[in-house]
């Protein structure tokens, strides 16, 4: 049986290819909020932001963090990360650099979003602990098939991952 998962992306860059990794179908992901629907949660500030970021991980086991080029040390893309762990949920990033948008661009690698949080008290990165992979090809057709073939099994590494710490 598929996983439920929450997609943490930064909408407005990679929601067309955040869209094609949650079309894959091989787990059970979160329905994104539109941009009205957004522009309503964030007219509710910080508070009413974190109330739908916590029903929007209600009943999911992992966090996959679909990192673009600019997704890393945004403020709500880090406390999902943050609230993730801390829920006992898996995390696991996928770089979407490689896939095209609407207009068959790609983009620019971004860096890992894991390296700028810190893992407890240990001094240590939850990236030292947390993977972010980067999907290997040379077209987008390529990295896809990737995803395709490997999401399943990072959201479960991820979950035992989690699980260890």
């Amino acid at each position: 049986m598929a996983r439920r998962v929450f997609f943490s992306f930064h909408y407005s860059p990679d929601n067309w290819r955040a869209s094609q990794v949650r079309n894959i179908g091989v787990i059970e992901g979160n329905r994104p909020a539109t941009d009205n629907d957004w522009e309503s949660i964030t007219r509710g500030g910080d508070k009413a932001i974190k109330r739908w970021i916590a029903d929007q991980l209600s009943g999911r086991s992992c966090t996959v963090v679909l990192v673009g080029t600019n997704t890393a040390r945004r403020k709500w893309i880090n406390y999902e990360i943050i609230k993730s762990w801390d829920d006992g949920k898996g995390v696991v990033g996928i770089h979407i650099y490689g896939l095209q948008n609407r207009d068959g661009k790609v983009s620019r690698k971004g860096i890992n979003p894991f390296d700028d949080i810190g893992f407890g008290n240990s001094g240590m990165k939850l990236s030292a602990i947390v993977k972010c992979y980067d999907p290997r090809g040379t077209t987008s057709r390529q990295r896809y098939d990737w995803i395709r073939n490997h999401l399943s099994n990072a959201v479960e590494e991820a979950v035992a991952i989690r699980n260890r710490h």
